[in-house]
């Protein structure tokens, strides 16, 4: 049975019930009055059409006129929860619901996020990689986010999503110098986070996947004998065979490596190099056949100060000539060249998910100068994304349809249908419960018709 949270008009609308249900796995981690009020505005944070504030989630929720407001602020900072908690929660969801069985394949990405203002400490200058290009170059103020994303297929979808459970904040250089702390570069964050993970999801086969920035040598050493890193390789890469056997008559210190291999970049335009043709079924996201040629080997990757790492690389060229050839690696070497590229093209929806946060969850539109609300507020609004995700697929279970008209026939489900029929389930799910039984009337509350009204008028 549904439990609802019984709430007097007067302070708005009542949580759903269905609310409660989906959202049970999380009250462990807040006492029940902080309860009582994160309930609150993630309902405001599902309904609100464009700002993500804590006061457009008290108005979307009808408790514009609330006296305690400053209450609903305390939530995100000063309310002690652990954000870490909830993250491992959202994790284990995640991958009981989508992966239950098989690798965990988890991509790894950082973000900025806009913002201007003198007292968010942590915000630095960066390249604004979605107004950039090769040949521009545009720089922003904000925040840089490490994202960790679960990729893995989602029914409603019909391909790989890119699920939220982990983000953190990366401070920028100057602001830890304010501070008085050592910074942190991006990898070390990512390799403590990879690590985390790993923690929290024993027994399972992990899989790490990212761009060009996270293929470090040190970064694939830590996570020997934890997890597989798939990444990028840059084609004058130093690879090496493996080093000779010792006998009797070997002297000195062993050697830690054979001799130097051909850097890729030669094996491009070596008349020797054997090429097999492979099929991508996805290819930059869409659903289309890829045709490839590939070759491959196993090398020791080796850069001087740590330890030689084993892995395969994969060379790829077009045979169109319509993009350069590019390298990957894998720190398992038994995994097969087409699956590491199968597994690698998996990250190209990360940039998807970071897309669809910012135009349907307000991620950019928060105006918190706490820096403990600011650490809070955009992880919880990523993790939203996931828990929209499969939200949808529970109504979709009970026969909720995609948004179609006479002139547009669609019959898949996109994240804009998934997080609209939460909503409509959020505005109207409980007015059965509420009403009389009439099988030709049901009575929508005055003021909560204004405010559906309110949110349509101010949407652009």
């Amino acid at each position: 049975m549904e439990h609802q949270f019984i709430s007097s008009p007067a302070h708005g609308d009542p949580v759903p019930g269905i609310l409660h249900v989906w959202l049970q796995a999380f009250r462990p981690h807040f006492t029940a009055p902080t309860w009582r009020h994160v309930l609150v505005l993630v309902m405001g944070a599902l309904l609100a059409p464009r700002k993500r504030t804590v006061t457009a989630c008290l108005r979307l929720t009808g408790r514009a006129d609330a006296g305690n407001f400053t209450i609903y602020h305390q939530v995100l900072n000063r309310a002690r929860w652990n954000g870490r908690a909830l993250a491992r929660t959202l994790l284990g969801i995640v991958v009981e619901t989508l992966v239950p069985q098989g690798p965990v394949i988890i991509g790894v990405d950082d973000t900025i996020e806009r913002r201007w203002g003198k007292r968010i400490a942590a915000r630095g200058i960066y390249r604004d990689p979605v107004r950039s290009s090769h040949g521009h170059f545009v720089k922003t103020s904000g925040l840089r986010w490490l994202s960790f994303m679960v990729l893995a297929p989602v029914p409603w979808a019909e391909r790989i999503r890119a699920l939220p459970v982990l983000t953190l904040l990366a401070p920028s250089e100057r602001a830890d110098a304010k501070a008085g702390r050592r910074h942190k570069l991006l990898t070390d964050r990512a390799r403590q986070g990879m690590l985390q993970l790993c923690r929290w999801l024993p027994g399972r086969r992990i899989i790490f996947v990212g761009d060009a920035g996270f293929a470090v040598h040190t970064l694939a050493h830590a996570l020997e004998g934890r997890a597989t890193l798939i990444s990028r390789l840059r084609l004058d890469a130093s690879l090496f065979s493996p080093a000779p056997e010792r006998n009797a008559r070997t002297q000195g210190r062993p050697a830690v490596k054979g001799r130097a291999l051909p850097r890729l970049s030669t094996l491009l335009t070596d008349p020797a190099t054997h090429w097999q043709p492979i099929t991508v079924p996805v290819w930059y996201g869409r659903q289309t056949e890829k045709h490839l040629e590939i070759t491959s080997g196993t090398a020791l990757w080796y850069r001087t100060g740590t330890p030689p790492r084993p892995i395969r690389w994969v060379l790829v060229r077009d045979p169109d000539g319509k993009r350069n050839p590019q390298a990957f690696f894998s720190t398992d070497t038994m995994l097969a060249p087409a699956e590491i590229i199968a597994i690698f093209v998996r990250r190209w929806q990360v940039e998807v998910t970071f897309a669809e946060v910012r135009a349907h969850l307000g991620v950019e539109t928060q105006r918190q100068w706490s820096q403990k609300a600011i650490a809070r507020t955009t992880p919880v609004l990523m993790g939203l994304y996931s828990l929209v995700t499969l939200w949808a697929e529970n109504l979709i279970q009970q026969g909720v349809t995609p948004h179609a008209a006479i002139w547009y026939r669609k019959t898949a489900f996109t994240f804009s249908d998934a997080i609209a029929a939460v909503r409509h389930r959020i505005w109207i799910g409980d007015i059965n419960s509420t009403s009389p039984y009439s099988p030709d009337m049901q009575k929508i509350p005055s003021d909560r018709l204004t405010r559906m009204a309110e949110a349509l008028c101010f949407a652009a």
